[in-house]
């Protein structure tokens, strides 16, 4: 599904330089605005795609896709603004002001004030991801605010106090979030603007009336994620040889319970899964491009026999590596 995720976005961005995040501006207000104004900017190692609406006055969302390994952001500071940015697909993490990092998996929220964000650096550990951002200057909200917000119960001077006050909050997937996005990556273009402003009042509604929202996703010291990163380079650089847990502990200076947890708070999965796909991954590139043999190619990937390799590869592809070399020299 990864892989499939990451071609997807390729496609979407196959225009685009490397270099480039390019934008869309599709909101009537123009510049002055919470997220676009004119201190807005972006440096990407990668490209990206970002298509910014303007649904109610002082209300922006954006919908951003991102194949890269990381963007900087930079724009005005504002405790008054609200930013609900919601993760489709990939991973993203979010070095924040404060030394905080913020970590979403596919369904993942994260709100925060727009000065939690306003210089910071979103990763992508897997290469890639798309999500939804919305910015709601509460100022405007608080002399402008719809009659069917208020309905609802949504208060600007409460969402300001919920969720610009400290630290960004962070959200797990559940079928509530799913139900409020889901559609906006699913509509026609005929309904679009209308079925986004319903969207964005129901997530303001859903954030005004949630009084729990069970077990929060763990924020971590961004000096920690750094050194998982370095953890994880190490790693990949080196599919031949095998680390285990208490050698990179001992290494990195880090608790081997720690390690464990951030790994799999950062790349999706614990170490071990990581690196039996990622070795398979590289297994595969080699069989494609490559006429080493089956135990040579184990071995350049960390397997001390060709069986342990075969055996592995199946559960990761499915098929044998003498099966899937075979489809590509078929030309299939």
């Amino acid at each position: 599904m990864k892989k499939e995720e990451a071609k997807v976005m390729a496609q979407k961005l196959q225009n685009i330089p490397n270099g480039t995040l390019s934008v869309k501006d599709c909101r009537s207000g123009g510049v002055g605005s919470a997220l676009f104004g004119e201190q807005f900017q972006a440096v990407t190692a990668g490209k990206g795609y970002v298509e910014a609406y303007e649904p109610f006055p002082g209300i922006e969302v954006s919908f951003n896709t991102f194949l890269a390994s990381q963007v900087s952001f930079r724009h005005g500071a504002s405790d008054s603004a609200l930013e609900i940015y919601y993760c489709r697909s990939g991973r993203v993490g979010w070095n924040m002001q404060g030394g905080t990092a913020v970590y979403l998996g596919a369904g993942d929220v994260t709100v925060h004030s727009m000065a939690c964000c306003a210089d910071s650096s979103m990763m992508f550990p897997l290469g890639y991801s798309e999500g939804i951002s919305i910015s709601v200057d509460l100022k405007q909200l608080h002399s402008l605010c719809p009659e069917i917000l208020k309905d609802g119960g949504v208060e600007a001077d409460r969402l300001r106090e919920r969720f610009c006050a400290g630290k960004p909050w962070a959200i797990p997937s559940c079928s509530d979030l799913e139900h409020i996005f889901a559609p906006l990556f699913s509509s026609p273009g005929s309904v679009g603007m209308a079925l986004l402003k319903l969207k964005v009042l129901e997530m303001l509604v859903y954030l005004s009336n949630r009084k729990t929202w069970g077990k929060e996703l763990t924020q971590y010291f961004s000096r920690q994620t750094e050194l998982i990163k370095e953890i994880h380079k190490q790693l990949t650089e080196h599919p031949d040889q095998r680390f285990t847990i208490a050698e990179l502990s001992k290494a990195y200076l880090i608790n081997t319970s720690t390690l464990k947890e951030i790994f799999k708070a950062v790349y999706g999965q614990p170490i071990a899964t990581y690196m039996k796909e990622y070795r398979v991954q590289q297994a595969m590139k080699l069989l494609r491009e490559t006429d080493a043999s089956i135990a040579d190619v184990a071995n350049r990937v960390g397997y001390e026999t060709q069986g342990k390799f075969s055996k592995a590869f199946k559960d990761v592809v499915q098929v044998l590596p003498t099966e899937y070399r075979k489809t590509y020299q078929n030309g299939e």
